[in-house]
């Protein structure tokens, strides 16, 4: 149903108007501005008819209030006639989407009023359209307001419509990807293709035709001419992922085009310019490798201009309850089930854990925890039982001073005390910082969390160490 707000001091127009229209047309009669101002505030319609031809002696005010709608954003149908034509035109010069001499003929009217909605509709979905291509990427799909994160967004910005190369590195699971996408996407090639390649998972006799692309019976198998990524890509956006796989002979390939910025397929002779953009991505050390001798020292000069880290997501526990929501939102309308919240004693489990596996099993988690849940919202028990017992016990070359330390019970209970008062001395020595104290003693914040939880919990051992904490 279209809904039409009338502005007219004729009463009896609206009657007659609903009736001529149809079911499919709903008309609100207001007779002054401000009850307009109201009706469009408020959204309550989707076209605007005006009319001019009553009450000569306000027709000043009634031009003046006109003006004001029709530079809403609701599109507005004049309705005047031949005495005000000129003033009619005029208002249509303005950005009045049309105009209709009254008496208006219905049909005419009706076509008009069916047009104004839809160019409005459309108007009003290319507006969203443009709104999610120009949103931030931070906004969008990569997620975080952590300082480390503020930076990888500030040099995101800084790269977008550079042709320099860029180095995106970190550990596997942390979204490089999505930042080499947001790179693409924020740019002036936003609109061209869009080509990732990981390069450990091309065999190592394929990559070269994989990338380059080949001729008809370039080698064995070779039954058509194949265009290689380097091809697809265009003059878009090339991003090879884990760079640090490719045999030294390859690199050797890579190094030439990146030099000549041209390329051939094999079988042919035939160069082909290099017109896409190149983004880089691995988890491995670089600098290590070209040490070792694994990697070429001038491929890696060539493809570090412009270096952008990745941090992993235990370095950034306070994006965890933004990313949580966000895969909770998604994964619960793909799973249809009405899952809106996470509790905060799961929601502090999540942020404990070391999360080796980054952001990808941050995602794997959630998905998991929507489908066992029960309820409206994420429990403890609903996550994986890696991160409810995350419960590595090791202390590596943490010395220990058994001077002051008197246990007594069964061996177990001497063990947990033990583990409680390695947990409050760590924390009161970093200061506080769970976190720095839980790497000291080579265990995980969860496992931290959860000592101190065993020491609040039994304040016949833990009095003092209650204190320390608190303290700390």
């Amino acid at each position: 149903m279209i809904r039409i707000g009338l502005y007219s001091e004729d009463r009896t127009l609206q009657p007659l108007l609903s009736s001529a229209l149809g079911k499919e047309f709903q008309v609100l009669l207001e007779s002054d501005g401000d009850g307009m101002d109201s009706l469009i505030a408020a959204g309550d319609c989707d076209v605007i008819i005006l009319d001019f031809s009553s009450h000569r002696d306000t027709l000043e005010e009634r031009i003046e209030c006109s003006r004001r709608l029709i530079a809403s954003s609701i599109p507005a149908i004049l309705l005047a006639d031949d005495t005000l034509r000129t003033t009619a035109f005029e208002l249509v010069r303005m950005g009045a989407f049309g105009y209709c001499r009254r008496p208006p003929s219905i049909r005419d009217l009706k076509t008009m009023l069916q047009r104004a909605y839809e160019n409005s509709s459309l108007k009003q979905q290319l507006h969203t359209v443009q709104q999610r291509i120009e949103e931030p990427a931070s906004c969008d799909q990569i997620l975080g307001s952590t300082p480390g994160m503020r930076r990888v967004f500030q040099l995101v910005r800084s790269v977008t419509d550079l042709n320099a190369s860029v180095l995106i590195t970190g550990e596997s699971g942390t979204g490089k990807e999505l930042i080499a996408r947001a790179i693409h996407n924020l740019g002036s090639r936003a609109k061209k293709p869009f080509v990732a390649v990981s390069c450990g998972a091309i065999p190592e006799t394929l990559i070269e035709a994989e990338l380059f692309g080949h001729e008809k019976g370039a080698f064995t198998g070779s039954v058509a001419a194949r265009a290689g990524y380097f091809e697809q890509a265009e003059d878009g956006t090339l991003f090879l992922d884990e760079i640090g796989d490719l045999s030294l002979f390859t690199q050797v390939k890579l190094l030439r085009v990146l030099q000549q910025m041209e390329f051939s397929r094999l079988g042919s002779n035939k160069l082909i310019p290099l017109e896409a953009r190149l983004i880089f991505a691995t988890h491995q050390d670089l600098a290590k490798l070209v040490a070792e001798g694994k990697f070429r020292q001038d491929l890696y000069y060539r493809i570090n201009v412009m270096r952008i880290e990745s941090p992993p997501l235990q370095d950034r526990p306070e994006d965890i309850p933004q990313i949580a929501q966000h895969f909770l939102n998604r994964y619960s309308q793909v799973f249809q089930k009405p899952i809106e919240s996470i509790e905060p004693e799961a929601l502090e489990m999540l942020q404990s854990y070391s999360w080796p596996g980054n952001v990808r099993e941050l995602e794997n988690v959630m998905q998991r925890a929507i489908i066992v849940a029960t309820g409206r919202s994420i429990h403890v028990e609903d996550l994986s039982i890696n991160v409810q017992e995350d419960e590595v016990a090791a202390t590596g070359d943490v010395v220990i001073d058994f001077a002051d330390y008197h246990p007594d019970g069964s061996f177990e209970r001497q063990l947990r005390d033990y583990k409680i008062k390695l947990a409050v001395s760590a924390v009161r020595e970093h200061n506080g910082n769970k976190t720095m104290a839980a790497r000291s003693l080579c265990i995980s914040r969860a496992y931290l969390h959860r000592l101190l939880r065993l020491a609040e919990a039994d304040t016949q051992f833990t009095e003092p160490v209650l204190r320390e904490t608190r303290t700390a």
